[in-house]
């Protein structure tokens, strides 16, 4: 017997196919319309609109800290690429940002992101281009400090070519690492999405190179035709600048 995220039985026989269907309206392409017709459908969606979460993608960050547990109370994380801001909020929660857990460390939780984004109770938010100069001081500044998770759901903008958006993805998560590597404390965790499509095992090599331990995960609320998974790099080695150390990342300033 399956169930979904709302937990109820699907595997029942007899049952009534509760299924939504849209119809092709006029002027309305038909993959607006599919696409339409699987967002009312997903289970995760529904989840998320009576759960208060601003989008489905909530849950494959509260999916892989289940697993991982890098947003435990007290902890400091910047959100890079925020909008619309789902992971901002499961980090103001995990982290006690508002101080709701009585006799828990208090946390933090930074967002950025090139548009603004509606204020989220508990999170400092903020519009910046985490790839312009200075970004990473002035977030530092912003926390009071190094960061203890520095995660990202950023992806940049289709182009409909698989191959090309694969490679974009990858080097937007890569620079999304750099700036962690800049902004972690030792010991600190890194997240973000990757797309599969061979270009991520360099960046996975970079990762493990830095983290005491990587993986390469596909949460359940991702879906199983996407071909986004997760890099959760835990145990950050620290910014090292001596050439030739074993681990030791790029002295890149």
């Amino acid at each position: 017997m399956t169930k979904t995220p709302t937990g109820k039985n699907t595997s029942g026989r007899g049952q009534r196919d509760l299924r939504v269907r849209v119809k092709t309206a006029k002027g309305r392409k038909l993959s607006s319309t599919l696409w339409l017709e699987r967002q009312l459908n997903d289970p995760y969606v529904v989840r998320a609109k009576k759960e208060g979460y601003r989008g489905r993608a909530a849950y494959k960050i509260l999916e892989l800290d289940e697993k991982y547990r890098f947003l435990v109370p007290g902890a400091r994380v910047v959100d890079l690429g925020c909008a619309p801001g789902g992971w901002c909020q499961v980090a103001v929660k995990r982290v006690n940002a508002l101080g709701e857990k009585s006799g828990k460390k208090v946390g933090t939780v930074l967002g950025v992101d090139l548009q603004e984004v509606t204020p989220i109770a508990g999170a400092e938010i903020h519009q910046l281009d985490f790839l312009e100069d200075g970004a990473d001081e002035k977030v530092k500044a912003w926390l009071g400090g190094k960061a203890d998770v520095v995660m990202s759901d950023m992806a940049a903008a289709a182009s409909g070519n698989q191959q090309v958006d694969h490679l974009r993805i990858i080097s937007l998560c890569e620079a999304a690492a750099y700036f962690a590597f800049d902004v972690l404390e030792e010991g600190g965790t890194f997240v973000a999405k990757v797309l599969a499509g061979g270009a991520e095992q360099e960046l996975l090599t970079v990762l493990k190179k830095n983290f005491d331990k990587v993986a390469n995960v596909k949460p359940p609320a991702s879906r199983k035709d996407s071909s986004e998974k997760f890099v959760v790099a835990q145990g950050f080695r620290g910014k090292r600048h001596e050439e030739g150390v074993p681990g030791a990342v790029a002295d890149y300033d």
